[in-house]
């Protein structure tokens, strides 16, 4: 995929702000894997290290990160006039190809994923981030007739607030499978929208 210095600009919403992680955000991406319970279903709860964020997880974010077409980890933020927690970083937004790491990516499928600190959990901050960078990406593809016809996430089935948040986004069940990545393998449940062009 071809990288440019343009950047899509994903708008504020009602609470948040956003912006796309590069090769410098270490830190905030080692920060959030700090706690157990964030990562309870990622890797049983085990703390990512210094060095699994710069070894394996920003060469992997990068491999797939397209400013111009959003792809990427986008950093959420409160916004200040956010009553609830005013203006702190609570997690992030995953946005890359279903597949990507495949011989056969689906340029017409956006994949979402998304961690958030556990103090922002139950205030649907995941949702509304979803939303609008979903919103923002599939509205720059269409601008470039390159319409994105599907939303998908995946998760592990037991991973019962992530699989509440693919509902709300008006995602639908599409199977429970063995996932196989790079980085990861695991049984998951596929979630996914189609999208009206």
């Amino acid at each position: 995929m071809t990288q440019t210095t343009e950047i899509l600009q994903v708008p504020d919403s009602a609470r948040l702000r956003f912006r796309l992680f590069d090769r410098d955000d270490a830190q905030p991406l080692f920060e959030l894997d700090q706690d157990p319970e964030v990562m309870r279903f990622l890797s049983a709860g085990v703390c990512t290290t210094m060095e699994q964020i710069e070894q394996r997880m920003l060469p992997r974010m990068l491999a797939y990160r397209n400013p111009a077409l959003g792809y990427g980890i986008w950093q959420v933020t409160t916004r200040a006039d956010c009553e609830l927690l005013p203006a702190c970083y609570i997690g992030w937004i995953l946005v890359r190809p279903m597949g990507f790491f495949t011989e056969n990516p689906q340029l017409d499928n956006l994949e979402l994923g998304w961690r958030f600190k556990r103090e922002s959990w139950g205030f649907g901050f995941a949702t509304e981030a979803a939303n609008a960078v979903a919103e923002a990406v599939a509205k720059h593809a269409t601008a470039q007739q390159q319409p994105l016809r599907y939303l998908s996430a995946l998760a592990v089935p037991d991973n019962q607030p992530s699989i509440a948040v693919m509902q709300k986004l008006g995602m639908q069940f599409v199977s429970q499978r063995l996932h196989h990545d790079p980085m990861w393998t695991a049984e998951v449940v596929e979630y996914c929208k189609t999208l009206t062009v």
